[in-house]
């Protein structure tokens, strides 16, 4: 379990790298800060399916998760949602640390 979750943080991790790269060289063509939102990602990603997401949220869920949480994380820069969730992510699959100093024998 930990290398899945590790290899998913790592896949994550490379996916903000790349769309904070992204970001960058946009910023620097416009001349201005250009940040891509995460409902811009996930729209060219689920296409079509992006416009059921808010009327499963709101009749499976609660209506009021929609509004104020779900659609501020969309507005969220795609580059930092990615480095957090990937380094969330690989922080829950790190191994145990060994334990120096405590006693096991009574």
């Amino acid at each position: 379990m930990r290398f899945l979750l590790r290899l998913i943080g790592y896949l994550f991790v490379a996916a903000g790298f790349i769309a904070a790269v992204l970001d960058g060289a946009r910023s620097i063509a416009n001349s201005a800060p250009r940040f891509t939102a995460l409902g811009d990602t996930v729209a060219a990603v689920l296409h079509e399916r992006y416009a059921l997401i808010q009327p499963a949220i709101e009749r499976n869920i609660h209506p009021l998760l929609w509004d104020p949480v779900v659609l501020t994380l969309l507005q969220m820069p795609a580059a930092l949602v990615a480095l957090f969730l990937g380094f969330c992510l690989l922080w829950l699959g790190q191994r145990p640390q060994p334990r120096i100093g405590f006693v096991t024998r009574r």
